[in-house]
């Protein structure tokens, strides 16, 4: 009889353990998935603005006094 018990309440606890361990599994692949979609949205975006900002430079790097102070930078 005891061990009857003992077999259902393993068997139970079991199977409630897995299902939990289901859902949190669940939940930390969906944030990490989450997370790694913004940390790409984040990366595009500083990317586009590095990009628009070199753009802008080389194309205000008329001046020889500008040329001048930049080519250090772009030489590195």
């Amino acid at each position: 009889m005891m061990r009857t018990r003992f077999l259902w309440f393993g068997l139970g606890f079991a199977s409630a353990s897995g299902a939990i361990a289901q859902f949190v599994v669940k939940d930390l692949w969906t944030d990490r998935t989450s997370l790694f979609d913004q940390l790409r949205e984040k990366f595009n975006s500083l990317d586009t603005r590095v990009s628009n900002l070199e753009s802008v430079i080389s194309k205000e790097a008329t001046s020889p006094q500008v040329s001048l102070l930049l080519e250090p930078i772009f030489l590195h």
